[in-house]
């Protein structure tokens, strides 16, 4: 139940931290970031539910918290491929 609970708040948080850096981050010489907010912001939330949540990833709490950071990037990919599918469909911009 805990892993199943983590990768759901990752996934949200993948879908909902890119258009909330975009809102932030949208400015005339800002826009470069965006991106690398959204990642790093879903990998430290990762690496936090591998920390405080043993039952999410198992092992050593180096471990734990590597393999959360990694699954927060995927969690991040996931919500960028979403938003990408969503503004420009399958047939491409």
């Amino acid at each position: 139940m805990t892993k199943v609970l983590g990768w759901v708040v990752l996934l949200a948080a993948g879908v909902i931290s890119l258009p909330l850096a975009a809102t932030f981050l949208d400015d005339q010489g800002n826009e470069n970031w965006i991106l690398p907010v959204d990642v790093a912001v879903v990998a430290l939330l990762g690496a936090l539910l591998g920390a405080r949540l043993p039952g999410f990833v198992g092992g050593a709490t180096r471990r734990r918290v590597l393999v959360g950071a990694a699954y927060g990037v995927a969690a991040a990919a996931v919500g960028v491929l979403l938003f990408f599918l969503l503004l420009s469909g399958f047939e491409g911009a």
